[in-house]
């Protein structure tokens, strides 16, 4: 009889979520804020950004913040967060504070998401190999998560079975690329953003309103103002900076300040909740940003399963083009 390997006899490490109602949330998250983010009712004027975590979410919110503030960037973290709210930690009273025009994130499948037809929504998918290593990244670093020591092969295996926080990847992509001909949706790609981003920008201004498209075409320094600052190094730079510094705010400060969301200031307060790890190094909220990372992590079996689960699941969908080059 062979001996058992390390690796199976090992129990696998598990990140920390919360199950509610059969969906796994972040575990640092706050319950009651999660639910308030379901029943919140959308405004006509209402623009939200979705995406399945690791997806180009953060980019295009600063893509959409920029627009919106004529090329500026972000101040801080807290701005960050309280003018694009992420509503399942946030909270629906996020949005209803917040300053507009700006966007509401969501990491929702189509049949949870608050809807309105006269709202809109920006859909941001990116291919599974890429978001696989992303999402496991972003767990590993998060102390939140209690995922330090967590294995990329404990985390591929959650992934391809549907069991990460935010539910299956191929659930929640086919579940929008099903209404991606709705007019109030815009459904585009990570890969589609990095191969042409100055298109994408005005593609994406162009919905939000003719007005921000005109400005941006009209403006050049705008147009450039906004590219740079929603650029992966000036994000790697600055907003990896602002989430350290929102960790080294006084408890006492976080839960006296009326500027944080309430479902935000709840998961500050919580003790497992930290910006760093144990080593002392930063927590890495934008990492590398690329297409291909996957090469760098897939063993040649981990990539043939995780394809032939794309082939199945996109099956006579366009879906399987969109990334012909990617997988």
């Amino acid at each position: 009889m062979s001996t058992p390997s390390k690796e199976k006899s090992q129990k696998p490490k598990i990140p920390w979520y919360e199950v509610v109602d059969g969906f796994k949330i972040p575990g640092m998250f706050s319950v009651e804020a999660y639910k308030s983010a379901l029943a919140y009712k959308p405004r006509s004027d209402d623009l939200f950004i979705v995406t399945y975590p690791k997806c180009g979410t953060t980019w295009v919110q600063n893509i959409v913040g920029c627009i919106f503030r004529d090329g500026r960037s972000f101040g801080s973290a807290i701005e960050f967060f309280s003018d694009t709210p992420f509503l399942e930690m946030t909270g629906a009273e996020a949005a209803e504070k917040m300053k507009r025009p700006g966007a509401i994130k969501f990491h929702l499948p189509f049949h949870l998401i608050p809807w309105s037809p006269e709202a809109k929504y920006i859909y941001v998918a990116r291919n599974p190999k890429d978001c696989c290593v992303s999402f496991y990244h972003h767990t590993e670093s998060m102390p939140g998560y209690m995922f330090e020591d967590g294995e990329f092969d404990d985390f591929f295996e959650l992934f391809i079975n549907g069991e990460v926080d935010f539910g299956d990847y191929f659930d929640t992509t086919l579940s929008w690329w099903e209404h991606r001909n709705d007019p109030n949706v815009l459904f585009i790609t990570y890969e589609q953003l990095k191969r042409d981003t100055v298109n994408n920008v005005l593609k994406i201004a162009a919905f939000i309103g003719p007005e921000y498209k005109e400005k941006l075409e009209k403006n050049d320094q705008m147009m450039e103002d906004v590219i740079h600052h929603s650029s992966f190094k000036f994000m790697k730079e600055h907003l990896n900076r602002y989430m350290e510094e929102l960790g080294k705010i006084p408890k006492e400060m976080i839960r006296n300040n009326p500027d944080i969301p309430a479902g935000m200031r709840e998961m500050l307060l919580v003790d497992k909740f930290e910006m760093k790890k144990k080593d002392s190094q930063g927590v890495n909220f934008i990492r590398k940003g690329i297409v291909g990372d996957w090469r760098n992590h897939f063993s040649p079996s981990q990539s043939a399963r995780l394809e032939k689960k794309f082939r199945e699941r996109f099956a006579g969908t366009g879906l399987l083009d969109l990334w012909k080059d990617d997988m």
